[in-house]
Formats: structure tokens, sequence, C-alpha cells
């Protein structure tokens, strides 16, 4: 993956939290790092909303199940370029 824009939020030494745990996981194993994860980790009260939004959509009640919606989201992204 290419660095973000801003190294202060990619590189932000005092992001504490599951998002931030699981960036440096990645990082640690040589796995490519989403970029909206940084986002998360930077600014979690913030992003608080978007994750349970993103929870709720690919989650909750619907008559698509899960791993439909999963399919969905990495089709998308493939079709957008983007790593899923």
């Amino acid at each position: 993956m290419h660095p973000m824009y801003l190294e202060s939020v990619e590189e932000n030494p005092g992001a504490s939290g599951p998002f931030a745990d699981a960036a440096r996981f990645m990082k640690s194993v040589g796995a490519p790092v989403p970029q909206i994860l940084h986002m998360f980790a930077y600014k979690p009260e913030a992003t608080k909303h978007l994750a349970m939004f993103t929870q709720s959509v690919m989650r909750g009640p619907s008559p698509l199940s899960p791993g439909m919606r999963e399919l969905i989201a990495a089709l998308t992204s493939a079709g957008n370029h983007c790593l899923f």
C-alpha cells in the first residue's frame, strides 16, 4: 500500500485501542494496513459511529447473509482497485 498523505496519522505512536493494536499487528507481520484503520486509530471518538454503522450494515438483520454482504464489498473494492 502507498503511504498516507498525513504521516502523523499513520505513524501515531500514542494511538491506543483495538484499531491501533490491529494496525500495529498487521504492520509487524508485513501485511498491508488499510488506511482507514489508521484514521480509526487516530480519532477513535470521531470514528466510533462509522464503525458502528459499518457493523450494522455488514452484520445486522438483512435478507442477505453476512457472507454475501462481504462478497459484495470485496467485489466493489476490486472494481475500485482497492484492497479489501
